[in-house]
């Protein structure tokens, strides 16, 4: 995508090409609000310049996105999408995320650690299982005063 951009930079100030010749007709082009042709030239420079820069900085922003949804689908265990693999490979590989949006990924697996077996374990330890004893016990005599068939 850079080797894109700087041919046509080149060719803008007229690298390797072979000068322009004036207009066939001989009238010079007209050119706006009275710009000598340097002024204008070094315009045209100027606003290609700008419109490489956005150009990069929306790709890379683009994929930043994907690469969450990458990260995501790969926590979430889906289905990765081609289009995700091909916007990181425009950019030109591996992509780190901004710190707002690797945070948001982190916290999720943070939590997803927390609810694993190790936080059952730890709540497993506080339950009382004396009381849960009498209270089944409790619940199994009631069914049966109930039920008929029991």
């Amino acid at each position: 995508m850079a080797a894109f951009f700087t041919a046509a930079l080149r060719n803008l100030r007229g690298g390797e090409e072979e000068p322009k010749a004036p207009p066939k007709d001989g009238k010079a082009a007209a050119l706006p609000h009275g710009m000598s042709r340097e002024e204008f030239e070094e315009y045209q420079r100027q606003l290609l310049e700008e419109k490489i820069e956005r150009d990069k900085t929306f790709a890379h922003k683009k994929a930043e996105r994907a690469t969450v949804r990458m990260h995501l689908r790969d926590k979430y265990h889906l289905a990765q999408d081609e289009r995700d693999d091909a916007q990181l490979h425009v950019v030109g590989g591996a992509v780190e995320l901004p710190q707002e949006l690797a945070a948001m990924v982190r916290g999720e697996e943070e939590e997803e650690e927390e609810e694993g077996t190790f936080a059952f374990l730890t709540k497993l330890q506080d339950v009382d299982l004396v009381a849960l004893r009498g209270r089944a016990l409790g619940t199994v005599d009631e069914v049966k005063e109930k039920c008929s068939l029991m």
